[in-house]
């Protein structure tokens, strides 16, 4: 069966206007792969935020304080680790997805937002807190989190390493894993299934309608089912 869309731009148009995690996370249990969401803690920053794109894994790890002369970690003496180098190479349709940190500080502030808005980026998911939310919400970046904290990172963590997979709750994101995220949670999707996983999710989605349109109509619940095969 050929694909409903002919690239990556018009899947994510498509899932955009047509998907929802619900139906995603429902198709992604019928295929056995049932643990891909992220902790329901991650969540839009504002409610109507949706997010679909390319995974750009960041690595985070805690820091306390400012290295001193005796240090000998590479990133020991360089403010923010790798962030700002990881923030400059986002791609067009990816999106941001950092861990590893604690919860002592804000990974994503407006300035990283505007620099990845600037970049066509399609999001950014934190594994943590970010702080000028007034800012990114007026900017519409999609941003999913943990929270709001305006505690810095500067002395408190750095970036290690980007473009490498990472584990947000034992679930694996892999560099180009399939992201999508509204109001009811991100799942990551891996790219071998993603195919399988959108058909089928959209089929489902349309069948989800006809229900919506019998039950609407009158029908029992018992009926739609044993009609339908989904409720």
């Amino acid at each position: 069966m050929s694909k409903p869309y002919a690239n990556d731009t018009e899947m994510f148009t498509l899932m955009r206007e047509r998907l929802f995690t619900a139906v995603l996370g429902d198709i992604l249990d019928e295929m056995g792969l049932h643990h891909q969401f992220l902790p329901a803690g991650i969540a839009p920053l504002k409610q109507k935020m949706i997010t679909v794109g390319r995974a750009m894994p960041v690595l985070e790890a805690d820091v306390f304080g400012n290295g001193g002369e005796e240090a000998r970690g590479p990133l020991a003496h360089k403010p923010f680790g790798l962030m700002l180098e990881a923030l400059d190479d986002v791609k067009e349709g990816e999106v941001y997805v950092a861990t590893g940190a604690s919860l002592r500080y804000a990974l994503w502030g407006e300035l990283m937002a505007t620099r990845a808005g600037f970049l066509k980026a399609a999001g950014a998911v934190l594994d943590g807190y970010v702080r000028d939310a007034d800012g990114i919400e007026a900017l519409g970046f999609p941003t999913f989190c943990r929270g709001v904290y305006a505690q810095d990172q500067g002395p408190r963590g750095k970036v290690i390493d980007f473009r490498s997979a990472v584990q947000i709750d034992g679930i694996r994101v892999e560099p180009g894993a399939l992201v999508f995220g509204d109001r009811e949670g991100v799942l990551i999707i891996p790219r071998d299934a993603e195919e399988e996983v959108v058909r089928r999710s959209l089929e489902k989605a349309e069948t989800e309608n006809r229900v919506g349109n019998a039950i609407r109509k009158g029908m029992p619940a018992v009926e739609a089912f044993e009609t339908f095969g989904v409720m």
